[in-house]
């Protein structure tokens, strides 16, 4: 076995992995810290106004950032417990524990900016939209794994449950990005695509990026100092 396949499987341990967890977390956070206010800066201050929704478009710093994240947090959650199912190691269900708050976390964010957005866009808080309600079944997903782990008072057998509602639940993703080339919905398409050029301004899209990267960047930080917690309460 190489030197490099022995660092992996060592990291692997938690015991193992709890200082280095503690050091990644810190870099994670500082530099989390630094790219908010960067994105902060470049949302509030040297984006253009739109022409189309005027000063109440800059809310989308915030909520398309925190959409992505919801999205992306779940998918990665059900990655560690899928391998923890399937290895069955105390890490990877820990990750997954560790991620699920972040996740419910950014999903309300989404929600809640997003229905501060359509008030003055749409005339209305709410509406039972495709996109709109997938993200809410997204929320209840992460309450559900949430309370299910909690539920159980057995790591291994809540990492069990809790992985395949996380598994079973990651059918809701697609639905989610793709509800609006679905169904005629009354949320907008998508700004940004991995197949074409962004469609607006250079600093709006620079801003929103640079956030992403913060919230990504926030997520880890978390999620390590979580799991710090967790193999602490399992010694």
């Amino acid at each position: 076995m190489s030197a490099q396949g022995i660092k992996w499987f060592w990291f692997a341990s938690p015991q193992t992995f709890f200082p280095l967890a503690g050091a990644l977390a810190r870099w994670c956070a500082g530099a989390a810290a630094v790219l908010t206010l960067l994105g902060l800066y470049i949302g509030l201050f040297v984006a253009p106004t739109d022409a189309t929704q005027g000063e109440a478009y800059r809310i989308i710093f915030i909520h398309v950032p925190a959409a992505w994240m919801s999205m992306l947090i779940y998918v990665v959650m059900a990655f560690w417990a899928a391998i923890g199912l399937a290895f069955n190691t105390r890490l990877s269900g820990m990750m997954a524990r560790a991620l699920a708050p972040t996740g419910a976390l950014f999903t309300f964010i989404a929600l809640w900016t997003g229905s501060l957005w359509g008030k003055p866009t749409w005339g209305t808080y709410w509406v039972w939209d495709a996109r709109l309600t997938s993200e809410l079944i997204l929320l209840f997903l992460y309450f559900g794994f949430m309370a299910l782990q909690a539920a159980i008072e057995d790591p291994r057998r809540a990492d069990r449950a809790g992985a395949l509602l996380a598994i079973v639940g990651v059918v809701n993703i697609p639905i989610i990005y793709y509800s609006v080339k679905w169904w005629n919905t009354l949320h907008q398409g998508s700004s940004v695509s991995l197949k074409s050029a962004p469609t607006m301004a250079a600093t709006m899209f620079t801003g929103m990026i640079v956030m992403a990267a913060a919230f990504w960047l926030y997520s880890i930080a978390v999620a390590l100092v979580r799991v710090r917690c967790i193999i602490r309460e399992q010694k």
